[in-house]
C-alpha cells in the first residue's frame, strides 16, 4: 500500500511561509535542500509524519496562480473557536467560525485562513468524522 508523505506548495517569501505554518500548524522545518535555482523545506509537526514541501524558485517575481483545480488543506484542533481566537492575536486574519448541520445533527464547525500565498486551509473541529 503507497504511504501518502507530503503534498508541495510554491511560496513567494520562504520565511513568511514558514511563520505561518508554525503559527497555523506547529510545523517546523526538517528538511532542507538548497540549490542554485529553488529551495525546499519540509515541514511537519510532532503529531505525524505527513509533510508540506514549500517551493521557493529563486527570483520569481510574479506570484503563482492556483487555477481551479487546488481546493484546501486540511487539519483538525480540539476546539476550533479558541484556535481561531489564537490566531488572530499571532495577526492572522481567520474567516468566521461556520458549522454544517443535517437538521439538528453537527456534522462539522470549521473555518477557513489563508497563507501568505493564498493557499487554503480549512481547520475542522474534532467531532464525527473529523478525528
Amino acid at each position: 500500500m503507497a504511504k501518502v508523505i507530503h503534498t508541495m506548495i510554491r511560496v513567494m517569501d520562504l520565511e513568511k511561509s514558514m511563520r505561518f505554518y508554525a503559527d497555523l500548524l506547529g510545523m517546523r522545518e526538517s528538511h532542507r535542500l538548497d540549490f542554485p535555482d529553488f529551495t525546499l523545506v519540509y515541514l511537519r509537526n510532532d503529531d505525524n509524519d505527513f509533510e508540506i514541501e514549500l517551493t521557493l524558485n529563486k527570483g520569481r517575481d510574479e506570484p503563482y496562480t492556483h487555477g481551479t483545480g487546488y481546493g484546501h488543506i486540511a487539519c483538525v484542533v480540539p476546539d476550533v473557536a479558541s484556535f481561531r481566537d489564537e490566531l488572530v492575536a499571532k495577526g492572522h486574519d481567520p474567516a468566521p467560525v461556520k458549522e454544517f448541520k443535517r437538521e439538528d445533527d453537527l456534522l462539522a464547525r470549521f473555518f477557513f485562513i489563508q497563507d501568505p500565498d493564498g493557499y487554503k486551509i480549512e481547520v475542522l473541529e474534532e467531532h464525527g468524522h473529523y478525528r
